[in-house]
């Protein structure tokens, strides 16, 4: 298979058409249009629907797109490291991470790392979701409480405890021996039905049973709906550090067997290039002791 043209096929498939591709990359749209049609020959295969205004992948182009446009990246990025001597991070560093942790922190740490790396093209999406780094291209995914997969390594950089807090207003319901209490409660829309709040608090561990009056899809909403006094939840600290100290909220104790720890990830086959070895080292500066700062409203904000 000629890399050239693979190379090429890719280029036009990224930006969808023989004219945005010509117009980035400074190839005449014949050169690209022959290319894809030798690669076309080589393997026996359409590989593109070519309308009088748009380019559609065929089935098979759009697989071969998929499986390789992450491969000639990784070979571009070599050429790259290897022509900069292993100094200075440059080029396109895409990152994914949760919403909530995004949304709290990222954006600071990100405009501090653009000035300090201002030959590096980060891109950082907030998401929720799933994200398979090695399908979908992304160079470093940030994961809670990650499970072991021997694709990805990385380093933690964060830790959090969740707690069950409550309005002020809410009165705590007292346990009867042997009996966990039932109390109002909002939860993610992912939580399992009938499980216990074990939470540790000044009395004691204690067993509470949520009754899920509200299930909703966001921290964030869960937030704002127990401020709105609609029942307990389990949150993290770092999202109602400001609110616990302001009196809008009480903590009734930090939950067992729920600790919160942040990770970034990245691809373990591939050398880590210099600037995921740069964000990553971002991160950890970012929180030198890998918890919240000792102000209780500065909730995840990174150091300075």
């Amino acid at each position: 298979m000629d890399l050239r043209a693979l190379a090429d096929f890719n280029l036009v498939a990224m930006h969808g058409g023989f004219g945005r591709a010509s117009r980035a990359s400074g190839q005449p749209k014949a050169t690209l249009s022959r290319h894809i049609g030798e690669l076309e020959e080589s393997l026996g295969l359409r590989l593109v629907e070519r309308g009088s205004r748009s380019l559609r992948l065929t089935e098979e182009g759009a697989a071969l797109h998929a499986r390789t446009e992450g491969l000639l990246r990784e070979i571009a990025e070599a050429g790259e490291t290897i022509g900069a001597g292993l100094g200075r991070p440059r080029g396109r560093l895409r990152v994914s991470a949760p919403v909530l942790f995004a949304h709290i922190a990222l954006g600071r740490i990100a405009a501090e790392f653009a000035a300090a790396y201002p030959q590096v093209r980060l891109e950082i999406t907030a998401e929720d979701r799933f994200v398979d780094p090695v399908e979908e291209g992304y160079d470093v995914v940030i994961r809670i409480n990650p499970a072991p997969d021997d694709r990805l390594v990385g380093r933690c950089f964060l830790h959090d405890e969740t707690l069950v807090v409550a309005p002020p207003s809410m009165a705590r319901p007292s346990a009867a021996p042997g009996h966990a209490p039932s109390v109002p409660a909002v939860v993610l829309n992912t939580a399992p039905p009938g499980v216990t709040w074990r939470i540790r608090g000044d009395a004691g561990t204690e067993e509470l049973v949520p009754d899920p009056l509200l299930r909703l899809s966001s921290l964030f909403m869960v937030r704002d709906a127990v401020l709105a006094n609609a029942g307990a939840a389990m949150l993290p600290r770092s999202l109602i550090a400001g609110d616990l100290a302001a009196g809008r909220l009480s903590s009734w104790g930090v939950v067992e067997d729920r600790p919160v720890s942040a990770w970034a990830l990245h691809v373990s086959r591939r050398l880590a290039s210099s600037r995921v070895t740069a964000f990553i080292g971002a991160l950890v500066a970012a929180f030198p002791d890998q918890r919240l700062r000792a102000d209780p409203g500065a909730a995840l904000t990174p150091a300075r």
